[in-house]
């Protein structure tokens, strides 16, 4: 078999960014797997004017080496877009394009191989290697052996618990979730109302995609206790740093998971601009004293749905007022998110595996997971660390540095430098000098 330095299993945007990284480092192997047949990054939201919630700058590679030939920039040259995009003046790009940017990127790297699930993955102890199984579509069966193994295989949709038995073919098109939005989007046009449960950025994309539509009355609830817009000012954003990561990982596990139930406004908010629209559409569509084609409810909790030949009727509670109500509705759609997943194929390491107590991964600095010392070699995880690295966990702008936090511990060398420290925040209690007994000054130039 052949061995590789590096195998990931999954090719969403981190583990893509990581291939990037690591096309060309002198003396490293790797290989990318993906059992899809080619790149493609929530085909079911990629709506027309929808944009990433990041800057450009946070592509695959610039916040780590922006001399990368796999740089966004780069993409525009090759495509004799740079003129469009610096008149466009955008900092915000289509998320179309980001889409077709990583696609553009996935197709020309020679370690992406595409139409290869990973079926297993065991521990070879006589090669001192993990072996990595995988498959096509036509039933073909391969396996390698790999050092380190990268873990990058997305999470999936989260639907409530009221919603899960009606989530089958006999239901589709009518009970969905926003992942699968574009697929059944003329559909649930062409319904007299509509559904969308989630106070998310994709739960207010499809609110506003279906009030531009002018079909269906559209009503939207969410159990946060408003509508609110992401945290998005340059004080705040600073949750997403090398800094507030280890400030975080140096927490009670009890504090963490506080921390991220309440700092969901830093990264399950809306966009500004969106709400700035929706409420637009809605001025718009009541001049002259016409009824609203929507309803807004904050606050409210779905806990029970029950089906008939004409609907849907929803059991839904109001937490504040603690009042219960039912509506009636022709479709659902659940824009309630995503979680990491466990996939099956690491079932054969699963006792060599040091699960938290909650069966989650427990995750150093580097994104190792805590393994059995009798496995020396390494498996690091991407997006699957929320409970031990906060909330800049799932966001894109950390993603190359991420990236290259793990191909220098993969490389056991510092293929690029990555900072530390470059907040202005303090986030954890001030540096005092034993003897002096204040607060000891801090270079900001500097950032140390």
């Amino acid at each position: 078999m052949t061995t590789y330095d590096l195998v990931g299993v999954g090719i969403g945007p981190f583990n893509l960014s990581l291939a990037a990284l690591s096309d060309g480092v002198p003396g490293l192997r790797t290989l990318f797997l993906d059992g899809k047949r080619a790149f493609s990054w929530h085909p079911g939201l990629l709506l027309e004017g929808t944009v990433l919630q990041v800057p450009f700058l946070a592509d695959l590679v610039t916040m780590a080496d922006p001399t990368s030939p796999w740089s966004y920039l780069n993409y525009l040259r090759s495509h004799d877009r740079m003129f469009p995009f610096f008149f466009s003046e955008r900092f915000h790009i289509p998320r179309r394009e980001y889409d077709h940017y990583c696609r553009w990127v996935a197709e020309r790297l020679p370690s992406c191989r595409f139409d290869a699930e990973v079926t297993a993955l065991e521990w070879d102890e006589t090669a001192a290697a993990f072996a990595v199984t995988y498959r096509s579509s036509a039933g073909e069966t391969a396996r390698v052996l790999a050092r380190q193994v990268v873990l990058g295989v997305g999470t999936q949709p989260v639907v409530p618990e009221p919603l899960r038995p009606l989530m089958t073919q006999a239901h589709a098109g009518r009970v969905l979730h926003s992942a699968d939005y574009r697929v059944h989007r003329d559909r649930l046009a062409a319904a007299p109302d509509v559904t969308v449960i989630g106070a998310g950025q994709s739960g207010a994309e499809v609110v506003l995609d279906l009030l531009r539509e002018g079909g269906p009355f559209v009503r939207w609830l969410a159990r946060t206790p408003a509508f609110a817009p992401m945290e998005y000012s340059k004080i705040g954003l600073e949750h997403f740093t090398p800094d507030y990561i280890s400030y975080f990982r140096g927490l009670p596990e009890a504090e963490r998971e506080r921390l991220v139930r309440e700092q969901w406004q830093l990264y399950k908010g809306v966009s500004a601009e969106t709400l700035a629209d929706i409420h637009d559409e809605l001025y718009e569509r009541t001049i002259g004293g016409a009824e609203p084609p929507a309803a807004l409810h904050p606050g409210v909790e779905v806990t029970a749905v029950s089906a008939d030949a004409d609907g849907y009727t929803l059991t839904c509670r109001h937490s504040p007022q603690e009042a219960v109500f039912q509506i009636r509705t022709s479709a659902v759609v659940s824009a309630t998110g995503y979680a990491a997943r466990r996939p099956a194929f690491l079932e054969p390491l699963s006792d060599l595996i040091d699960w938290d107590d909650k069966g989650r991964y427990q995750v150093d600095g580097s994104y190792r997971v805590a393994l059995d010392p009798r496995v020396s070699g390494g498996i690091y995880v991407q997006n699957a660390s929320l409970h031990t690295h906060g909330v800049g966990e799932p966001d894109l702008t950390l993603g190359a540095w991420r990236a290259a936090t793990i191909l220098n511990a993969v490389a056991g060398r510092t293929v690029l430098p990555v900072p530390d420290r470059v907040a202005w925040t303090t986030f954890g209690a001030p540096r005092v000098p034993e003897a002096a007994g204040v607060e000891e000054p801090r270079s900001v130039g500097s950032l140390r």
